[in-house]
């Protein structure tokens, strides 16, 4: 898993203000998936526990967008240059450096973990213990949102993301992950973006059975 990482790693480091730049305000002009953040928000401040992890948080914007929303979160990204963009751009809020598969949180402290289109970049055999990690740190009854890019093939289809190379799922496939993991899905979203890459955007939100 190292040799990926160390290259998603380098890739998002060389691209920190492009990319800041680029998404900063994407939510804006993506009415279904803002309202479909806005609930995953929602449905973790009615666990009671808000506290909540943005992991692959990047420049940071989703983590300022869930604190807006009541959340105590906090942001996790494992390129060093997109942590620092984030604690200068949003200096009130915590952003730390990690990986996904070794979070530094303890076991079943989370009410939410949103994982906005940070697991792309794994390969397909290794996202089982990747979705273990995230389900280690959440309570009884927490939530995960993941989004992801969703083809309607039979299997993960390997691109060349702008960035490093990524994969797009199935949903229902990447659903059958979650369950294997532990949760019960509660939400879907797929709509067309109308993008040059063809994909969909895809969004699950579920929940620690």
């Amino acid at each position: 898993m190292a040799d990926h990482q160390d290259e998603t790693r380098t890739a998002y480091d060389g691209v920190v203000e492009l990319y800041a730049s680029m998404f900063s305000d994407r939510l804006e002009t993506q009415p279904f998936a803002r309202a479909m953040v806005g609930a995953f928000a929602e449905l973790v401040r009615e666990t009671g526990n808000p506290r909540t992890a943005d992991v692959g948080c990047g420049p940071g914007h989703l983590t300022a967008m869930l604190h807006d929303l009541g959340l105590d979160v906090f942001g996790l990204d494992l390129s060093p240059a997109m942590v620092d963009h984030a604690r200068r751009a949003h200096p009130k809020l915590r952003f730390d450096e990690a990986r996904m598969e070794a979070l530094p949180v303890e076991d079943r402290a989370l009410g939410g973990v949103l994982a906005r289109y940070s697991m792309i970049h794994t390969p397909p055999a290794e996202l089982p213990a990747l979705l273990d990690e995230q389900v280690r740190v959440l309570a009884p009854g927490g939530l995960l949102m993941v989004s992801f890019f969703g083809t309607e093939g039979p299997e993960p289809i390997r691109f060349d993301h702008k960035v490093t190379p990524a994969y797009s799922w199935p949903v229902d496939r990447f659903a059958e992950l979650l369950t294997g993991a532990g949760l019960v899905k509660v939400a879907e979203l797929t709509f067309d973006p109308v993008s040059e890459r063809g994909f969909l955007d895809a969004h699950l939100i579920a929940r620690v059975s």
